[in-house]
């Protein structure tokens, strides 16, 4: 069932307060902006850098070290996930599911950078495998799969048609 931002940021609003509560943190603005930048943003997958851009329009006065502290915090109170696109940029995605269960898949374009998510698990056939042989019982896994979106792959066929047509002039030169 997908969620209207009111709903999720109603949901993830409870949740931050249960966990301030019994980890005996304050409730502060700067937190509930930081918190409101994700539920509110297009984007799933944000950095540090975009959540401090998204944040200083709404609060200037939250500086970057304050967003940086607030996503570690975020991520210890799990509301956030940190994610690791093996690209030198750590990224934050909101910690939205209600029941135990496994979190999405990511579809990393190597082109242009941008992330999709698949949503179907499609680990579970191995993950029955891993019981049945090793015992070994799955509670969460992560699976990032790397290649080239449409757009890029077209943008890579143009360049290759363009760079075997010019090595084909020269040839003929």
């Amino acid at each position: 069932m997908e969620r209207t931002k009111e709903q999720l940021m109603d949901l993830m609003m409870k949740r931050m307060k249960e966990q301030i509560k019994n980890k005996k943190y304050k409730m502060t603005s700067q937190r509930q902006v930081v918190l409101r930048a994700f539920v509110e943003s297009d984007s799933r997958h944000l950095s540090a850098d975009d959540v401090f851009e998204i944040v200083k329009k709404q609060a200037p006065e939250i500086g970057l070290a304050t967003v940086y502290r607030t996503l570690d915090l975020f991520t210890e109170m799990d509301l956030l996930k940190k994610l690791d696109f093996d690209d030198g940029c750590s990224r934050y995605e909101l910690n939205d599911h209600d029941e135990e269960g496994h979190y999405h898949h990511h579809l990393i374009c190597l082109g242009c950078g941008k992330v999709w998510e698949c949503k179907d698990d499609l680990l579970e056939t191995l993950e029955t495998i891993l019981q049945k042989q090793f015992h070994f019982q799955t509670v969460d896994h992560q699976l990032k799969v790397y290649g080239y979106c449409e757009d890029c792959q077209k943008k890579r066929a143009a360049e290759a048609a363009k760079e075997a047509e010019e090595a084909a002039e020269t040839t003929v030169q």
